[in-house]
């Protein structure tokens, strides 16, 4: 356990086994995590293991370590912990809205073509039942508000991210959320690059539901994912998959689903990475987020200064962490930079790698990657 002081991004980076070695900058796909992290998550399985069996009671261990967590992330990100559903992941999360909704054929859902597989692939999924899908095209990282507001004019659904993986730009959340409600439509957003990066604040974006996971910028462990969700609109939805957590009384026949987003958990769950999660976050508040958001704009302002503008996806004045970089043959650039020690990763589109600077990077680190790129120039 860390001790309950305040840190510096160095002091949380010197906790990170991963990160002592080599320069890492794949953060916006998996972000390695502190010792004490992992080791929140073993004790927590050892002791569920070895002592509740007979100590205590197994079930009544994991829901008090579940409630725990979601009394953490909701004050994190600004909600209540009835309108916190833990999930796997953000997949998972996004799923849940898509299989909770009555869709009839003709209905539409939009989104973006920014979007990661995981705001693809449950749409395409139902395409097959005759929903619509439409996609708003974007320039360069960003969204034409008319251009959404037209496609979402009848629809029932709008998903979009709120920072864009392909880009690194961060979407009018707000503005797109008062489109979607004034069109009659539901919105969710994709949130996973922003925990542990910015500020976050679901009352703030008004939106119906928002799906993330704290595998990446917050350090915790995979598995670790959260749903947020209005405890106003959860009323109206109906999970199509459910199980004992979903309900109030597993018993009871007819069921009656629990109130709020715990509709939306199932069943048995290992809680070692929710129990992670709630160890990650205090990590990140004991840095200050705030100054996680400023270290990460200087450092990768630094990077985006030193790539020729011709050569950057990303704004010359990055908005988050995440810089998108022209190279001539992306794959070959990113094992040639494996083979140096420095790790980033290719993107699908643009034809591109992408370099993701957390505020536990260094300056030096920085330096160490444009001198790197140079060469693939």
């Amino acid at each position: 356990m860390h001790p309950n002081v305040t840190m510096t991004p160095e002091e949380l980076r010197a906790d990170v086994p991963a990160l002592q070695d080599g320069a890492y900058f794949n953060f916006g796909a998996h972000g390695p995590s502190p010792e004490y992290v992992v080791d929140a998550a073993d004790e927590f399985v050892r002791s569920h293991e070895y002592d509740a069996p007979i100590a205590d009671d197994p079930y009544e261990t994991a829901f008090r370590a579940f409630d725990r967590t979601r009394e953490t992330v909701a004050s994190f990100v600004g909600a209540e912990p009835d309108e916190i559903a833990l999930t796997e992941s953000t997949t998972a999360g996004i799923n849940a809205i898509a299989g909770a909704i009555d869709w009839q054929p003709g209905d539409v859902v939009v989104r973006t073509d920014l979007e990661h597989p995981a705001g693809i692939l449950p749409w395409q999924r139902l395409e097959r039942e005759g929903v619509e899908v439409r996609v708003v095209e974007t320039d360069a990282g960003r969204v034409d508000p008319d251009r959404f507001a037209e496609a979402v004019s009848d629809a029932r659904l709008a998903c979009f991210s709120a920072v864009t993986w392909t880009h690194g730009t961060r979407l009018p959340v707000t503005e797109l959320v008062d489109i979607a409600h004034d069109a009659g439509a539901l919105a969710l957003v994709d949130a996973v690059q922003v925990p542990g990066q910015f500020p976050m604040d679901v009352g703030e974006w008004g939106a119906d539901a928002v799906a993330a996971a704290g595998h990446k910028w917050l350090l915790g462990l995979w598995g670790g994912g959260f749903l947020y969700v209005d405890r106003d609109v959860a009323a109206g939805l109906e999970p199509r998959a459910v199980g004992y957590r979903s309900v109030e009384t597993p018993t009871a026949d007819p069921y009656e689903y629990a109130a709020g987003a715990r509709r939306f958990e199932i069943g048995s769950a290992n809680p070692g990475p929710h129990v992670a999660l709630r160890e990650a976050i205090d990590a990140i508040d004991e840095v200050g987020i705030d100054r996680i958001e400023e270290r990460v704009r200087r450092l990768a302002g630094r990077l985006a200064d030193g790539v020729p503008d011709d050569r950057l996806y990303s704004p010359a004045e990055p908005e988050s962490g995440l810089v998108a970089i022209d190279v001539d043959d992306p794959a070959a650039t990113v094992e040639r930079l494996a083979d140096d020690g420095i790790v980033l990763r290719k993107l699908p589109s643009p034809n591109a790698i992408r370099a993701s600077v957390h505020a536990v990077n260094t300056a030096t680190e920085v330096d160490r990657l444009l001198e790197r790129l140079e060469r693939e120039w």
